[in-house]
């Protein structure tokens, strides 16, 4: 496993549908290592802070072998490294071998997985579709968040090991099939109790779990 591309953007100014606003999702690949830092990369920040951002969203990875994917949905485009706003594009690291709480070391940095990426109105700007965010939660490549566990230099061609498995065994993909198909209550027990998923999605859970049991009984 290892990192192919380090991406990073400020954010600027877009205009999409009739809105203007202010995002850093055009991540560009960066040459030489690259701090990581507890809230971002050096050379990188994102615009709103009530939704992006944030310790368990620090960095943002997406899989490279998903762009082969994205490559064959939309054959007119160029898809460079950091397309889908992502800092780390990685390879043989997925949704699948991923898991919540996994501690990997990347570089000199030491970073946990937390949770996986929901797309908002600013990935169709960067595609100028709109239909990209449907197709890109069909199709379960979400990528994932990373929270810095111990700050240190990154940079293309990275080793990334994992260095810590969670004992819990719970896959990002595992996460994505709850929120988009949740019906497994067994596993949404689990999930509840997964102290490295942070709060928000664990109260989501709890409350389409009573839901759930409501309706069974």
């Amino acid at each position: 496993m290892k990192v192919l591309s380090v991406n990073a953007a400020l954010p600027r100014l877009v205009a999409w549908k009739g809105q203007t606003f202010n995002t850093g999702i055009f991540k560009k690949p960066v040459a030489g290592p690259v701090m990581m830092r507890k809230l971002d990369l050096d050379g990188d920040r994102q615009a709103d802070l009530s939704v992006h951002g944030g310790p368990y969203k620090a960095v943002y990875a997406y899989p490279s072998e998903h762009y082969e994917f994205w490559q064959k949905e939309f054959p007119e485009m160029e898809l460079p490294w950091g397309q889908f706003g992502e800092n780390l594009t990685t390879e043989g690291l997925n949704e699948k071998n991923a898991h919540i709480g996994d501690v990997l070391r990347i570089g000199h940095a030491t970073v946990q997985v937390t949770q996986p990426r929901v797309p908002c109105f600013k990935l169709a700007a960067t595609f100028q579709r709109d239909d990209i965010l449907k197709r890109f939660l069909q199709s379960g490549r979400s990528g994932f968040y990373l929270s810095v566990i111990e700050e240190g230099l990154v940079a293309a061609g990275d080793e990334i090991e994992q260095i810590q498995e969670d004992t819990n065994g719970i896959a990002v993909s595992d996460i994505n099939k709850l929120y988009y198909h949740g019906t497994d209550v067994p596993l949404m027990r689990r999930v509840i109790q997964l102290n490295a998923l942070p709060a928000d999605w664990r109260e989501h859970f709890t409350a389409k779990l009573a839901e759930l049991e409501r309706h069974s009984s």
